[in-house]
């Protein structure tokens, strides 16, 4: 049997929602090109790599089979093709060009000028009834008119599977209104890398801090079999944050202190062989919403950017694709956007 717990409510000025994986958002490049982010971000440090990533294009499908085209090509999720690097551009382009010409289909692959920053792909996706986009290769789901007036709630709903398991999510949501929801229609899947999942308005991420402190400030957790070992070494308290017991450190210091001292105890891991983990936090929007959920029985966070309410979640399953819907009411407006994790089948 199922259990319903709220997790939070959310705000989403903009009416329109993002559903994103929240450890991915130092990627989000807001009204910026995307050739603006940092290519370490993306795990690529080869300079020649980095070049390729940095030079990459955007492509529009256009042409009168152009829906038919790019759905048939199934390469990315509707008519556009994002962050193709420069070296596989023009290859791209013959696949295309043979595919079109194979299934009798009138479109081509157009260039863009300029990159399309994400934001900009959010309202577009938007605009056209919601789905998904890819960012940096990562599915991000959007949907269009959420009311913007109110705070939504955010629902999930828990299954024991036994055998071990343990209770785990099946699906999150948030509910937009009471109405009954009459059909459904899926969106998309999200990626997930870093096991959890956030609800966002699209404006509001434009400002979100994923690294940069907030206040200027930063702590220094490190647990591990040698943790209490560093701590008589740096004399290092308890970190003193809900949910981490256990965990050794330093909270609220000035940003070169704390990276002073996140880089000796690395250090002296690294040089005497010890086991540990040694986390350097600085007090951005990602730093306080994990905070709430280490601290949360449900594994939840909220954080207010701008005027809008965030919300983070665990998935409970780790990483993985998970597909989202919106559920409509007999009008066709949206009464709920779910994420699911589990259909009871496996």
């Amino acid at each position: 049997m199922e259990e319903i717990v709220r997790l939070g409510e959310i705000s989403c000025p903009s009416g329109t929602l993002v559903v994103v994986d929240g450890g991915h958002l130092g990627l989000w490049s807001g009204d910026r090109s995307p050739a603006e982010i940092d290519p370490v971000l993306l795990g690529v440090d080869d300079p020649a790599m980095a070049a390729d990533v940095l030079n990459s294009v955007d492509f529009a499908v256009v042409g009168p089979d152009a829906s038919a085209a790019a759905r048939s090509f199934d390469r990315q999720p509707g008519v556009m093709l994002h962050d193709i690097p420069a070296s596989r551009a023009a290859e791209l382009g013959r696949m295309f060009e043979e595919h079109c010409l194979a299934a009798g289909l009138d479109a081509r692959l157009e260039a863009l000028p300029n990159r399309e920053p994400h934001a900009r792909r959010a309202r577009r996706t938007a605009v056209e009834g919601g789905g998904s986009f890819l960012m940096y290769g990562v599915p991000v789901v959007v949907v269009g008119g959420v009311p913007s007036d109110h705070h939504l709630p955010v629902f999930a709903s828990r299954v024991d599977l036994g055998d071990g398991v343990g209770p785990r999510w099946s699906e999150i949501s948030v509910r937009m209104s009471a109405a009954e929801a009459e059909s459904s229609v899926p969106l998309g899947d999200i990626g997930v890398d870093w096991a959890r999942v956030l609800f966002g308005d699209a404006v509001a991420l434009n400002a979100w801090q994923h690294d940069e402190p907030v206040d200027g400030l930063a702590d220094v957790a490190f647990w591990g079999a040698a943790a209490e070992e560093a701590a008589a070494t740096f004399a290092a308290p308890e970190l003193g944050e809900p949910g981490e017991d256990g965990v050794r450190g330093w909270t609220g210091l000035a940003m070169a202190e704390a990276m002073e001292k996140a880089l000796a105890v690395q250090s002296w891991k690294e040089e005497t062989g010890r086991r540990m983990k040694v986390d350097f936090r600085p007090h951005s929007h990602h730093w306080q919403i994990m905070r709430e959920v280490r601290a949360s029985e449900v594994e939840t966070g909220t954080v207010d950017v701008g005027d809008a309410r965030v919300l983070c979640a665990m998935t409970s399953w780790g990483d993985g694709y998970f597909p989202v819907s919106a559920d409509l009411d007999a009008s066709g407006a949206v009464v709920a956007v779910r994420v699911s994790f589990y259909d009871g089948t496996a």
